[in-house]
């Protein structure tokens, strides 16, 4: 992977967050043959202390969660969740509520620890992408700081004029990019006053390190074609968040260099094509189909091969999981860590999208997805599952090479072959089974880089002996 500049030599080479950009260029929207931790809840401090492992796991980016100045719930307390009747107290939420847009909270850790994080990235040549959220702030808005009030012209000119009327028509677009959104108010982010203390935390993130953005509810957050809010002139938070107009003087620095995407959750009315136009977006109804294929251990052609997106492949981030169908309504929760592995190898192997693997907690299993229920904490040690790194160093060495997919033994064993350098195995089954099928590799004998298991490719066809819930990656 190429090498960023330091951090400590980017404050002496790239311009203050203050300084106006000499010239304006748009983001990237794509990461094509890169793979994205989510070391979701870990702390600033823990994913530098596993950044060499993260590096040596073959990930090209690792994800934190929110970075910002946020709500402070449970009297400060550090669980991931907790009941009433639970004696440690928290919420993983709140770091979702933001009172300030500044760098540090109490949960992940302080400005400081999240630069050292950034300094440990560059010595493993892994980027960084923090996940943002200018749409809205914490439910208890009397908790915004009077620095963000000061820097907005008051406390009324935070919120859309709609900022607190409850969304009732989910597929509304004016709705849905001006009202709150489950009890949290709506920013309004056409203000200019509001886009430039925002660019400013973008801009010091950037300076200290980060490489990319996961934008938060982007989808609430409305595109110029949207209906405006009585407060809003222009809806213009894209191109300036993007790098393609600058506000009060103020541009996105290195443009060129930062990937921006969001989480744009598929349905009705979502404007996904235009969406394609400024930032990537998540592949979200593919990893609906995939945990379906994984659940129902077979593999069906007709949706698993389409990415159900009308943008680019290229522009997509993919995942078998995310924190949300985890955490929020757990549809994914019920998935075992195997099932999720083989879902990561099936996807990782594929040409197209930036796949993203969600760290579980520590200790989880199917009746307890808390685990050990303690934010700042390292997920569990699937990120490095030898299945995940071998799959992770194929994407890499198969980039932009053409893939091919086929699956035998009634859909119970897929294969991804990337033009005739390589290709994946995935046993779908709870048995042991017989492999043979049609595949592009040159006839010959093969070992698999996970188990050392032999396979044979005899007139264009590949035979073997398969485990249950097992991937093989070959590479020759």
């Amino acid at each position: 992977m190429m090498r960023l500049l330091s951090c400590s030599l980017l404050a002496t080479t790239l311009a203050t967050a203050g300084v106006q950009a000499q010239e304006v260029q748009q983001s990237k929207k794509s990461a094509p043959n890169e793979v994205i931790l989510h070391a979701w809840s870990w702390s600033f401090k823990t994913i530098a202390q596993n950044m060499e492992e993260i590096s040596e796991a073959d990930y090209d980016y690792v994800q934190t969660s929110p970075a910002q100045t946020c709500y402070v719930g449970e009297n400060g307390g550090m669980a991931l969740f907790s009941t009433p009747d639970d004696e440690f107290k928290g919420k993983w939420y709140y770091y979702y509520q933001p009172t300030d847009w500044k760098i540090g909270n109490y949960m992940l850790g302080s400005r400081d620890d999240f630069k050292a994080m950034c300094d440990s990235a560059y010595k493993y040549n892994v980027k960084v992408i923090v996940d943002v959220l200018p749409n809205h702030t914490a439910i208890d808005h009397t908790s915004v700081l009077p620095s963000l009030d000061n820097a907005v012209g008051g406390h009324e000119n935070l919120y859309h004029a709609n900022g607190f009327t409850p969304i009732t028509q989910w597929n509304d677009r004016f709705e849905c990019t001006t009202g709150e959104m489950g009890g949290l108010p709506d920013v309004n982010t056409e203000n200019p006053d509001f886009q430039y203390y925002y660019m400013q935390y973008v801009n010091d993130l950037i300076n200290l390190g980060a490489r990319g953005f996961r934008y938060d509810t982007a989808k609430h957050i409305g595109l110029p074609s949207d209906p405006l809010d009585a407060k809003a002139k222009v809806n213009n938070f894209w191109p300036i968040a993007t790098g393609r107009e600058a506000v009060k003087g103020l541009s996105l620095l290195m443009p060129d260099s930062i990937f921006i995407y969001g989480e744009v959750l598929q349905d009705k009315n979502v404007k996904e094509s235009e969406y394609a136009q400024y930032i990537g977006q998540t592949a979200s109804n593919y990893g609906h189909f995939l945990r379906s294929a994984i659940e129902n251990q077979r593999f069906d052609a007709q949706t698993l091969i389409s990415w159900h997106h009308p943008a680019s492949p290229d522009q997509l981030v993919t995942w078998v999981e995310s924190h949300d169908t985890y955490c929020n309504a757990h549809e994914s929760a019920a998935l075992t860590d195997e099932q999720i592995r083989m879902g990561w190898v099936f996807l990782t192997a594929r040409q197209g999208g930036t796949p993203l693997f969600f760290s579980r907690p520590e200790g989880s299993t199917r009746d307890n997805y808390w685990g050990n229920n303690r934010i700042g904490e390292r997920g569990n040690s699937e990120f490095k599952h030898p299945e995940v790194i071998a799959v992770n160093r194929f994407r890499h060495a198969m980039a932009n090479l053409p893939e091919m997919i086929n699956s035998g033994n009634n859909g119970t064993v897929v294969q991804v072959a990337r033009g005739d350098k390589g290709i994946v195995i995935v046993n779908l089954s709870g048995k042991n089974q017989k492999l043979n099928l049609a595949t592009t590799l040159a006839d010959g004998i093969y070992k698999d880089r996970v188990y050392d298991e032999t396979f044979q490719v005899s007139d264009g066809r590949i035979s073997g002996n398969l485990k249950p819930f097992t991937s093989y990656v070959i590479m020759h």
